[in-house]
């Protein structure tokens, strides 16, 4: 199997959004951004969720937040590529700065890799389950999808429903309404996001080209004020 993919493969022409589905749906989270994966934890448990009992989850570090700590997941990360014989390179020092197109470019490589295994397809994988393991695992487990919390709190509603009445129903009709707005703010959040991530790339690629051309011009301010110039030679032009 292929480890390594070209930079005009279809792989690194998926989105932002699609990848993020793809990671919370897979690894029951709720990602908001691409780099917010930056720590290697996340990469760990996708290698699980395609390669059962390959990932050593106890050396995981859902709470990575300094990069010794991320550096260590990304210790783990290789070796679970080593014994797969993956040759895919690994940019720690790029990917724990958190900037959104290393971590993107990554991400859109593993999903490629783990679509690849079995065409993707992870049944009966309990991602909550498998994060126990982990250091920071509550943390990242209260950021779960709220399907998993939704069910739980969904059991008792109807035991303490009754007996508030009227003003159980009116509570739940206003926290409908938040709910009913917040999908749509936090949609209109992400997407200015991106567009702000876009923008600032822009600018860097901007600056990198005024940067170029700015030494050429001052290359050749310094050549002009050579008092020198003015005694070499010139040839003759051949008609």
């Amino acid at each position: 199997m292929a480890t390594t993919i070209g930079m005009m493969d279809a792989a690194y022409f998926v989105g932002r959004n699609e990848i993020l589905a793809w990671i919370n749906s897979t690894l029951h989270l709720n990602l908001s951004k691409v780099e917010e994966a930056a720590s290697g934890a996340v990469q760990c448990q996708l290698m699980d969720a395609v390669h059962s009992g390959m990932v050593p989850m106890h050396k995981v570090n859902f709470d990575a937040k300094s990069e010794y700590e991320m550096i260590q997941n990304y210790k783990v990360l290789q070796d679970v590529f080593n014994k797969l014989k993956i040759t895919k390179h690994i940019e720690v020092n790029k990917l724990i700065k958190g900037r959104p197109l290393d971590n993107l470019e990554f991400m859109q490589w593993m999903k490629r890799y783990c679509d690849s295994v079995n065409g993707g397809i992870m049944s009966n994988y309990n991602a909550v389950e498998r994060r126990d393991a982990c250091k920071g695992s509550k943390e990242a487990n209260k950021k779960a999808a709220p399907s998993q919390s939704t069910v739980r709190s969904s059991s008792s509603a109807p035991k303490t429903q009754a007996s508030h009445g009227a003003k159980k129903s009116d509570i739940h009709a206003v926290n409908s309404s938040h709910k009913a707005t917040k999908p749509a703010t936090n949609s209109a959040t992400q997407a200015y996001d991106e567009q702000i991530t876009e923008l600032k790339l822009f600018v860097d690629s901007l600056e990198k080209e005024r940067d170029f051309y700015f030494g050429k011009l001052r290359d050749i301010e310094i050549l002009c004020q050579n008092p020198e110039i003015e005694h070499l030679p010139v040839s003759p032009i051949l008609l």
